[in-house]
């Protein structure tokens, strides 16, 4: 329970905690301290938890972790009990988008409604930051700008904005808006020139990355070639940037891996295996995969079951295969054109031989790595941003227990309680 929260004020923060409310974050004292007091701390996926452990934090940071004994917590600040809970580094989702209809016009959403929906889908589930990888940019820019100003509390938000995508290769606006999904301008490409200028305005724009979307166009129409996908990755890498692809065949990621991508968007269920062609190109460079396992049952809900288990099973295998042969992975759900819940990912993703620590890492250090936020990020280390996921259980016990989130915080701000 919460020491603090006592008070009449304490009291008012907490209701806006369980509501929602854009203030619902802030500490319960004037120094900004706050303690995370009791709990098993997994500090990083490689040392031994801290058992009983304290998570002092000041003024957005990490201030100390140590156990009970030797961690004396000061007088007057808030501590939140955390006996038999577990905290963790605040999770990434590497792999989202903000393009249902539910974020249109993001700068007319009242606060109050923004955050529930930011808790349906992201905070609820303890991830603090997040790689949007494809969306309208300008859209999913002001929603940041909403959650950066303290208005709505929220995760870090990476974006790459709308993604480059062949003439003809994107359905139709009729069917995107019937799907649930906003329409908006598509950067279509067809060659490098095309590919680099696009991809120059993108990140004028603002993009933190840059997506590339291999969906093939109706023939005769000619897909992207791999030279335009050079001529992004050069733009991109030229700014600091990150590269994305999204393939649909095991020829695609073997060709974006020649190009010099940063993360293989999904797995390719409908392509087979990867042994003998994905991973020995993986190995030749330092790439990164979100496997989306649970996205191919979701989008593929309205076929025979049969059909369903026969994709999730050949992606199961490619991530295994990926594994073996040394790669890296970022958990990445498909977040806005999959289900919410990230359970049935962490199990899949277990079911294809990722160990618990495996699988944090991909929450954890490993975006954090990738994406040039290791010193500030994905740890619980002194000095290190306080974002950080309390887990009802142990997830080294039981990998379902990644789900089940009691709290979410950011750079030390309550920005989700899970009502107990």
């Amino acid at each position: 329970m919460h020491r603090a929260l006592t008070t009449p004020l304490g009291l008012a923060a907490a209701l806006l905690i369980r509501l929602g409310g854009a203030d619902a974050g802030q500490p319960g004292n004037a120094s900004g301290e706050l303690a995370l007091a009791g709990g098993t701390i997994y500090l990083n996926p490689v040392d031994e938890p801290v058992r009983r452990g304290v998570v002092l934090i000041r003024d957005g940071k990490i201030a100390a972790v140590d156990n009970a004994a030797s961690l004396q917590i000061p007088r007057n600040v808030q501590v939140i009990d955390c006996a038999g809970l577990t905290i963790t580094a605040g999770f990434w989702n590497s792999h989202v988008h903000f393009f249902e209809r539910k974020w249109a016009n993001v700068t007319a959403i009242p606060a109050l409604e923004l955050t529930r929906q930011l808790q349906d889908m992201l905070t609820g589930y303890g991830f603090t930051s997040v790689f949007d990888i494809g969306s309208m940019g300008t859209n999913t820019r002001r929603l940041r700008e909403r959650i950066e100003s303290g208005e709505v509390p929220g995760p870090r938000i990476r974006s790459t904005g709308e993604a480059l995508v062949a003439p003809g290769a994107v359905p139709s606006n009729a069917v995107i808006s019937a799907l649930g999904f906003m329409t908006s301008p598509n950067r279509e490409i067809i060659d490098a020139a095309q590919a680099a200028a696009a991809s120059r305005t993108l990140l004028d724009e603002g993009a933190d990355g840059i997506k590339v979307h291999l969906q093939r166009p109706p023939p005769p129409a000619s897909p992207i070639p791999e030279s335009a996908i050079q001529a992004a990755v050069n733009e991109a890498h030229r700014a600091g940037k990150p590269v994305f692809i999204h393939p649909n065949t095991a020829d695609d990621v073997v060709a974006a891996i020649r190009a010099g991508v940063d993360v293989i968007a999904h797995t390719t269920p409908t392509s087979g295996a990867w042994e003998e062609t994905v991973v020995p190109a993986m190995q030749q460079r330092r790439v990164a995969l979100t496997p989306t396992l649970s996205a191919w049952k979701y989008l593929l809900r309205r076929d025979r079951i049969s059909a369903q288990e026969q994709a999730v099973a050949t992606a199961t295998r490619q991530l295994r295969a990926w594994l073996a042969g040394g790669g890296t992975v970022l958990f990445g759900s498909d977040l806005g054109a999959a289900d919410y819940d990230p359970i049935e990912e962490y199990t899949l993703m277990a079911e294809a031989g990722m160990s618990f620590r495996q699988i944090l890492a991909s929450l954890t250090t490993a975006p954090a790595e990738k994406f040039g936020a290791s010193q500030q990020l994905g740890r619980i280390a002194s000095g290190f941003a306080a974002d950080l996921t309390v887990l009802g259980n142990d997830p080294s016990k039981d990998i379902r227990a990644l789900a089940r989130v009691q709290y979410t915080l950011r750079d030390g701000k309550i920005i989700h309680r899970s009502p107990r």
